[in-house]
């Protein structure tokens, strides 16, 4: 018995080292989930149609476009884009196996069934719709909304009827999670109508229109009267045991000239044909909004889908844009806002088109520009751009470095346990970037140190038998495999020639004990690069 129980923890620790051998060996034989075999059918003539535009104004400002990034450097683009981290080791290995046509495009659909796909974006668009306070206790549930948004985005609901639910949707904030979008804003007793037509403006129609609260905009056509008609379609809001539901009642605010009540209709600032006859305010203002005539909803939305996939939008600020250009001279964002609407408005299907065009597949960098040319290839999209990733991506990222397998809801519980419990911690180390997520800010000194001096990645890339430094320290057949492997685990790529040439020759003669400190000192200072922090 003693002889036994002594075997079955040699067993455990043996079948883990050939689980970790073979996944830093080996491409993998068995994927633990396959990209689907064919392309979506409609996608070629949106994608062919945008890559018209695209090279016709290269041509017309005299800019010569990017190489083709390599295919590991789109992956890496979409993993960060899609899920919020760099694709794990098994990953790679089962794309550098593909070799069937079309392997970027079905693996964009693998990627968007995946669920990490909608539980990221989920928590991203969450961060438009309601900000990233807590909100009022009891009565907002961020973490029902999420996951309503989450499910409808697996499903691919259409994003018009989502907006809507989000608008006018009655019932409790438990029952019914888009109200949630509506309580967020209850402060004290009161609902906030100002607060609420501000964001919806600026989430569904990608404009501000804030400051006509107070008066007409000093630069634009907003009015104040506009902007309260548009806060008394939230004007009948009420709370009942029930939860939230819409109570006919007139609307009224103080004059701040004469401090005495008015009331206000319900009102839009344009096109108020569209505004159907029946129906509460809030669903006049949902019908009105997500109208099919309406540009500005769904430029808007392709335009912050745009964002979250390059980390700058096409327009900027991603929330204060221009009117829309004459129909007679659509520009890029019509293009992709019209094949999205005959999509149904799917958000899958914009992804897909976006992330296939050439300006998302473009290098970063174009060989002899200098700055003010790269500049001008920017603003035309004629090269990706390069981005500091975002905190919860470097989180993320870290935490992938360390582990061969995909880290996602297969995982085991305890490694998605201290991967929430990092996460959290590390994100308020790092600073959060708040609803504004698109706003353009530079690393900061404390950012950096974080990542050099914090207690997570000297934990995280300290070498034991169930990590990825430890895998490759002691598994790898050669020191060569042992530096590709490293690369390809921190930065999805394999090492140029004079990077190998240098690192293997920090293994040649080492110890075994010499060779795990080597490797760790290699992660940390790949984790470290200026490379890792960003988007390329």
């Amino acid at each position: 018995m003693k002889v036994r129980a002594a075997l079955i923890p040699i067993a455990v620790v043996a079948g883990v080292t050939l689980l970790v051998a073979a996944a830093a060996r080996d491409p993998l034989r068995q994927p633990r989930r396959s990209s689907p075999a064919n392309v979506t059918p409609s996608l070629s003539s949106a994608v062919a149609t945008v890559d018209d535009y695209l090279n016709q104004s290269w041509t017309d400002a005299n800019i010569t476009p990017a190489e083709p990034a390599d295919d590991l450097q789109i992956l890496r683009r979409l993993s960060l884009a899609l899920h919020g981290t760099i694709p794990s080791l098994e990953e790679i290995r089962q794309f550098q196996t593909d070799t069937q046509p079309n392997k970027l495009r079905r693996w964009t659909r693998r990627l968007l069934d995946d669920p990490r796909f909608a539980d990221y974006f989920a928590q991203r668009l969450a961060r438009v719709y309601v900000g990233v306070d807590e909100g009022p206790f009891i009565i907002f549930r961020r973490d029902r909304l999420t996951d309503w948004l989450s499910n409808r985005l697996q499903a691919d609901h259409p994003y018009d009827e989502t907006v809507r639910h989000l608008i006018a949707e009655t019932g409790l904030w438990t029952g019914a999670p888009a109200v949630n979008f509506v309580t967020s804003a209850r402060i004290d007793e009161d609902f906030d109508e100002n607060k609420l037509a501000g964001r919806t403006v600026r989430a569904f129609l990608g404009q501000r229109i804030d400051c006509a609260q107070c008066h007409d905009h000093p630069f634009r056509d907003w009015t104040q009267d506009q902007f309260e008609g548009l806060a008394a379609h939230f004007g009948q809001v009420s709370l009942s045991p029930f939860g939230l539901e819409d109570i006919p009642q007139e609307y009224t605010i103080q004059d701040r000239e004469t401090l005495e009540d008015r009331t206000v209709v319900p009102s839009v600032p344009f096109s108020p044909t569209w505004l159907p006859a029946a129906g509460t305010s809030r669903g006049q203002l949902a019908a009105w909004l997500t109208h099919p005539e309406n540009r500005r909803f769904r430029r808007a939305t392709v335009n912050r889908v745009w964002g979250l996939l390059f980390g700058r939008a096409y327009l900027r600020p991603v929330d204060d844009l221009d009117d829309p250009p004459s129909t007679d001279a659509p520009d890029l964002l019509d293009l992709l806002a019209d094949d999205f609407a005959a999509q149904n408005y799917s958000i899958k299907h914009l992804i897909e088109t976006i992330t296939a065009t050439q300006a998302f597949r473009a290098a970063s960098t174009i060989d002899g520009s200098d700055d003010s040319s790269l500049a001008a290839a920017e603003n035309k999209s004629a090269v990706f751009p390069l981005v500091r990733l975002r905190p919860e991506q470097v989180i993320g990222a870290i935490l992938q470095a360390a582990s061969v397998q995909t880290i996602d809801r297969n995982s085991h519980l305890l490694v998605r346990t201290i991967r929430l419990i990092r996460e959290g911690d590390f994100i308020r180390e790092y600073g959060d970037l708040g609803s504004d997520e698109l706003q353009e800010r530079g690393g900061t000194i404390p950012q950096r140190l974080v990542l050099m001096n914090g207690d997570l990645v000297r934990e995280l890339m300290e070498s034991n038998l169930f990590n990825s430094v430890g895998g490759t320290a002691t598994l790898a057949p050669t020191d060569e495999q042992c530096i590709e492997t490293a690369f390809l685990i921190c930065l999805s790529r394999k090492p140029t020639p004079p990077e190998s040439a240098h690192f293997v020759a920090q293994l040649q003669d080492s110890t075994d004990e010499s060779r795990e400190q080597i490797v760790e000192d290699l992660f940390w200072s790949l984790l470290n690069t200026t490379e890792f922090s960003w988007n390329h």
